[in-house]
């Protein structure tokens, strides 16, 4: 799927992605949520998704103010990542399902927010600022957004398969 390259289809794409994603969660007894496989349960998942919307509006904003953005986070490098993810695990470990959902809806409307109030020039005229990355903040919120949940639609789904 082609990355959006203005504002309406950056916002579209947002909204049929969460709203796939939604889907999928409807059909989900919690306690299937919770369930850890290769110690990763569809809760951890989620949590992990709305985290990284928080770190991409994070980086927004200190390069909008002028301050250093430390991608992926401060201390960790992107070949860091895995690293990374294991410490978030631990941190959100004793999130609950409602928790871990609720924290993804926060983040999901904080996205819709910050992209209802952002110009499209702003979006995609230009790379993110301090991130030293071409990207642009539009590339930046899709992959916070968009692509993860998609990611995690496709890992939910091949969870489901797994358990019939």
């Amino acid at each position: 799927m082609p990355s959006a390259n203005n504002k309406a289809d950056l916002i579209a794409v947002t909204i049929k992605e969460f709203a796939k994603l939604q889907a999928l969660l409807a059909q989900l007894p919690p306690e299937f949520a919770l369930l850890k496989e290769d110690d990763i349960s569809i809760k951890d998942v989620l949590a992990h998704r709305a985290h990284w919307i928080d770190l991409f509006l994070g980086w927004h904003a200190d390069g909008q103010a002028g301050r250093h953005v430390h991608i992926p986070a401060i201390g960790y490098k992107w070949n860091q990542l895995a690293d990374y993810n294991a410490v978030l695990r631990v941190r959100q470990m004793d999130m609950g399902w409602d928790a871990a959902w609720g924290v993804l809806r926060r983040a999901h409307a904080a996205l819709g927010d910050f992209l209802d109030d952002t110009s499209d020039l702003a979006l995609y005229g230009a790379p993110m600022k301090g991130t030293g990355s071409k990207w642009s903040t539009g590339r930046f919120a899709e992959a916070a957004g968009a692509s993860h949940y998609r990611s995690a639609s496709k890992y939910i789904r091949a969870r489901l398969c797994t358990s019939e």
